[in-house]
């Protein structure tokens, strides 16, 4: 897969070299996301790759191997809750080599027919030993994980997690800043509201949300439009000079 051949001992710094290349490269979460299912799953050669982000306090499916588009950005673990949220609530990996369904921390989901896999190893990313996410590789028959194949994903994790972080901050930042840029385009939407009907401030905001209701728009839509509509009516009428 692009380039990528299951390494052997001497080739796992080159490996983990070309790791932190291609992450460095890539930007949006979702395409770093993706992009450590792929390498995981092609250093480690598996039937299955999946890739959980914490959020909050649950585990998020994020990225998959095989396509599940039912079950990606959907599928939700609390900490503690199956194999994965015990990897994620003790930060250590588990291997379990044939039988995994029948360990007694196995959480199962009608959804996904990797269930019925043998062999799971389920590995904690993490950034300055804080909990970022977690990965998992099944296999569909019986598969005795290396100490080699366990401390690889384990330091992909390493590697990989203060990326994560990094991108999940900066995407949780630029909402916060949409966020006050929607409410100062409805802030000033209300002071025109208030001038141009002679109305107090509440009663304005309950236009705005009327009207966002009524229009099926966010707020934000509904603002942005009273603040183009002003800005025609103050062009066509300037003020006359006194």
């Amino acid at each position: 897969m692009n380039g990528y051949a299951a390494p052997d001992r001497h080739q796992d710094i080159d490996v983990l070299h070309a790791i932190g290349e291609r992450i460095a490269a890539a930007d949006p979460l979702s395409t770093v996301l993706k992009l450590v299912v792929e390498i995981v799953s092609t250093v480690v050669k598996c039937d299955s790759c999946f890739l959980y982000v914490l959020e909050g306090n649950e585990l998020i499916l994020r990225a998959s191997q095989n396509p599940h588009a039912e079950a990606v950005n959907r599928l939700t673990l609390r900490m503690g809750q199956g194999i994965t949220g015990w990897v994620a609530e003790n930060k250590k990996p588990v291997a379990i080599a044939s039988r995994a369904s029948f360990d007694p921390r196995f959480q199962s989901f009608h959804e996904l027919p990797e269930d019925r896999f043998e062999a799971f190893l389920s590995v904690p990313i993490l950034c300055r030993d804080k909990l970022v996410g977690v990965i998992n590789l099944q296999h569909r028959h019986s598969h005795v994980h290396s100490q080699r194949e366990i401390h690889l994903v384990s330091t992909i994790g390493f590697l990989v997690g203060p990326e994560i972080e990094l991108v999940r901050l900066e995407a949780q930042d630029s909402k916060l800043s949409e966020l006050s840029e929607a409410r100062r385009l409805v802030k000033t939407a209300q002071e025109i509201l208030q001038r141009d009907l002679r109305i107090a401030e509440e009663e304005a905001f309950l236009v705005l949300q009327r009207e966002s209701r009524d229009r099926r728009k966010s707020m934000k839509e509904i603002a942005e439009a009273i603040l183009i509509a002003d800005e025609i009516v103050s062009r066509r009428n300037p003020p006359r000079p006194s």
